[in-house]
């Protein structure tokens, strides 16, 4: 069923006083999951923070059920845990890998990456290399910009080197637009016995998510892309087989029961990647988002998202002479990016700001590998959500053309 864009408009106070093309940053949210944090905020101050948990318990745990039904996980919400970010998520999963006995890599071991990788997810991989001597090797792109998985499966059998221990990627790069062939990924690891860790940051809540089709070990996301959740919240998904045999690199007595004086034992689900200290208010919030992703469609919001993107990527090449849409793959998603000859790009950004249009400039390093290869310039990038229009994208365009 196709999205109601009049209702989510409704649903959505900043609509009414802009248009919001920075969903890669942090979408907007809803009323609902807005006066879903404001009624448990003020809940805690009526009878207190302790109390007010135990009040909303049983819908805090609804939380984490709720996240599993988003990416196809066991529905019990057993192999996912609640984290502040993204990124903790992602370094929560990466660093405890990395000293796993079972896992834990040797030197000369590899790390396989993509081109496109995230600044912040490469310079993880960069300190593990330096800290313990593996090698972090980036995988080619084809000729569409994703991850050659050919070139992918021709490195992990290479004999001249130390082999794969985990291949680690994004599922859509921060720019450029398009969708890794992230499910081919996982077959290659499943087929090779690597353990595969999946950033889904910008997929969640964006595209459709099965962690049994894409293959992947482990998935971390944020709530305030996509998801139009609360910023400070984001989960990380752990698939059930590989969970004993990684213990956080971080416990405290929430996570991990403390049975004798020097003995404890890690909780046997997700949550033991968790802290006991935690903002209800904003996972309610990330919980409510979530459902309502969920009530959506994940099809539908695909399928409206990337129709705008499209039609935004055809109007700044038909109508704007200085734009350059700078975007690859063969499946594209809602973050266009674009350059714009001799602008610029901080007072455009600027102008672009009091005519009432968000967007985000791309700094070179955000992809620092695919931004040297392609020789890109800083670049503005508009991320459309299934709450934009089409009279929105002309506004946008005609902001551009006057600013010439």
């Amino acid at each position: 069923m196709p999205i109601d864009v009049t209702a989510a408009r409704a649903a959505t106070p900043g609509c009414q006083d802009l248009i919001h093309l920075n969903n890669a940053g942090a979408a907007l949210p809803t009323h609902d999951v807005l006066t879903t944090q404001i009624d448990y905020l003020q809940l805690e101050a009526r009878i207190g923070g302790y109390e007010a948990y135990t009040h909303e318990q049983a819908r805090v745990e609804q939380i984490r059920p709720t996240i599993a039904r988003l990416i196809g996980a066991d529905p019990s919400g057993d192999e996912v845990a609640l984290t502040v970010n993204n990124t903790a998520a992602f370094d929560l999963f990466l660093y405890s890998w990395s000293i796993s006995p079972t896992h834990a890599p040797d030197p000369g071991d590899r790390i396989l990456t993509t081109e496109t990788e995230y600044g912040a997810n490469f310079v993880a991989y960069l300190q593990l290399a330096r800290r313990f001597g593996i090698e972090v090797e980036v995988v080619p792109s084809n000729d569409h910009g994703e991850i050659d998985l050919d070139a992918l499966e021709a490195s992990i059998r290479r004999t001249d080197v130390g082999p794969v221990t985990l291949i680690a990627l994004n599922h859509i790069p921060t720019n450029g637009g398009l969708i890794n062939p992230a499910a081919g990924v996982g077959a290659i690891a499943r087929e090779y016995g690597i353990t595969y860790l999946l950033d889904a940051c910008q997929s969640a809540g964006q595209i459709p998510l099965d962690v049994d089709e894409l293959g992947c070990d482990a998935l971390t996301a944020a709530g305030r892309k996509f998801l139009r959740g609360p910023r400070g919240t984001g989960f990380l998904y752990v698939r059930a087989s590989i969970l004993p045999s990684i213990e956080p690199i971080m416990l405290d007595h929430s996570t991990a029961e403390w049975l004798e004086p020097d003995h404890y034992e890690v909780d046997p689900t997700a949550r033991r990647f968790e802290q006991w200290e935690r903002n209800h208010a904003a996972l309610l919030g990330l919980g409510h988002a979530v459902q309502e992703a969920l009530d959506h469609g994940l099809d539908a919001i695909a399928t409206r998202v990337q129709g705008l993107a499209e039609t935004l990527r055809g109007r700044l090449t038909d109508d704007v002479p200085q734009a350059t849409v700078r975007d690859l793959g063969r499946e594209r998603c809602g973050i266009v990016t674009f350059s714009l000859d001799g602008a610029d790009l901080a007072a455009v950004h600027a102008a672009l700001r009091d005519a009432g249009i968000n967007v985000s400039i791309v700094p070179p390093a955000s992809a620092l590998i695919d931004t040297r290869k392609r020789d890109l310039p800083p670049m503005i990038r508009a991320s459309v959500h299934y709450y934009n229009t089409e009279a929105e994208i002309d506004q946008l365009i005609t902001e551009l053309l006057r600013l010439r």
